[in-house]
């Protein structure tokens, strides 16, 4: 499998809270999640998360192949939380945690998972390609948009209203990330598909996905085109483009895109 990354901080200067990397058969993004006055609950910070959780998955995806991408995703899980949970407050609502996205492709077969709202798009020369995210986070979030709109950011009260829309997380009718319990991981959007029906694969972070939603530059027919044609990097500039246009505050992206899918 091929696999040509980009990642770009939302600001220059910034810690990028997000992570890629790929093993033979497989790719991650990892899309960290953390909230303004959060970072006393945990002294590694946000990116630190992401990152490590990121580093953990592509061991086991070499070491484990035959294991469930849930599987793998809770081990990671569990392997994280046993490195702070003696140093940081890993069970409070506002600690660091992230939104997850995996292919991994083996016996013909391209099996993906997505815990939160990271992007998994596959491209299929046969008909439109398929889209897998997990609305539940930002179904949720709507459900706030009013109250943030109307209140500073960065103020204590928006922090607050943050933090009650971060409690949600990870409890039954709410949403599910990575974060401390590895049980979040059965929550996870998985399936599969014969390789034979798929051109090419593309992971994208929140934030990435923008291009998409909301800016509508392009559906996903199209972004995956561009990202055929373009490659990762020219997607995420129209995406800060848009961004300054509509002085949209910039958010890390990331994009993998997966070619050659057929076993190594």
């Amino acid at each position: 499998m091929k696999v040509t990354m980009a990642s770009a901080a939302a600001r220059p200067g910034r810690v990028n809270e997000d992570f890629t990397g790929a093993v033979p058969t497989a790719a991650v993004l990892v899309d960290g999640a953390g909230i303004p006055g959060a970072e006393p609950t945990c002294r590694h910070g946000v990116a630190w998360y992401a990152h490590t959780l990121g580093g953990n998955l592509l061991a086991l995806l070499s070491l484990t192949p035959r294991s469930s991408l849930p599987a793998l995703l809770a081990d990671a899980i569990t392997r994280v939380t046993d490195v702070h949970r003696h140093t940081c407050d890993v069970t409070n609502p506002i600690s660091p945690s992230a939104a997850v996205a995996i292919v991994r492709v083996s016996g013909g077969v391209l099996d993906h998972l997505v815990l939160g709202d990271a992007v998994v798009a596959l491209d299929r020369p046969g008909g439109p390609p398929i889209v897998t995210t997990d609305l539940r986070e930002p179904t949720i979030g709507r459900t706030y948009e009013a109250k943030l709109a109307a209140t500073t950011p960065g103020s204590d009260d928006y922090n607050r209203i943050l933090g009650e829309l971060r409690a949600h997380r990870n409890q039954p009718g709410g949403f599910w990330v990575a974060k401390d319990d590895p049980r979040a991981a059965d929550e996870a959007v998985t399936a599969h598909h014969p390789i034979t029906e798929l051109s090419a694969a593309a992971l994208l972070s929140n934030g990435a996905g923008r291009i998409v939603h909301p800016f509508g530059l392009a559906d996903w027919p199209q972004t995956l085109a561009a990202l055929a044609s373009k490659g990762p990097s020219a997607v995420i500039d129209r995406v800060r483009q848009a961004e300054a246009r509509h002085r949209t505050r910039p958010d890390d992206a990331t994009i993998a895109y997966c070619t050659d899918l057929g076993d190594p």
